[in-house]
C-alpha cells in the first residue's frame, strides 16, 4: 500500500494528517517533500482551486479540484500542470489541504465536517 493510500485511510477515518508528499505535479503550490496538512472535508463544499486528497480510477491523488458538478455530486481532479486525472464522486474525496509548510491555504476554512458543528 502506498503512502497516499495510507493517508487517505486515516483521513477518511476522521484524522488530521501531516505528511510530506513527493512528486512535481503540484509545483509551485506544493513542492516535493514539503509538509502538508490534510483534514477531513465535506465534499459538497469543495470549490475549483481547492487541493484535495481524492481517489480517481483507483489512484489516490493530492491534487486540485478543476471542476465541480453539484448535480451529480462529483468533482474533477487535475494536477497543477494541466493534466486532468478524471472525475470522482463525493464519497472518494477524503480531505482538503489546509496548510503547506506551515502556510495556511486560503479557501480551506469552513469545509470540514467539524466546521458545521462550530468546531475550530
Amino acid at each position: 500500500m502506498g503512502v497516499l493510500n495510507a493517508v487517505a485511510g486515516r483521513v477518511a477515518g476522521g484524522a488530521t494528517v501531516t505528511f510530506r508528499p513527493s512528486g512535481s505535479s503540484m509545483v509551485p503550490l506544493i513542492r516535493s517533500r514539503q509538509q502538508v496538512v490534510v483534514v477531513p472535508v465535506d465534499p459538497s463544499k469543495v470549490e475549483v482551486g481547492d487541493i484535495v486528497l481524492a481517489r480517481v480510477a483507483g489512484t489516490v491523488y493530492l491534487h486540485l479540484v478543476s471542476a465541480v458538478d453539484h448535480a451529480r455530486k462529483r468533482v474533477q481532479i487535475s494536477n497543477n500542470r494541466g493534466r486532468v486525472n478524471g472525475w470522482t464522486g463525493h464519497a472518494r474525496v477524503y480531505g482538503i489541504c489546509t496548510a503547506v509548510d506551515g502556510v495556511k491555504r486560503s479557501g480551506a476554512a469552513g469545509k470540514t465536517p467539524a466546521s458545521d458543528r462550530g468546531a475550530p
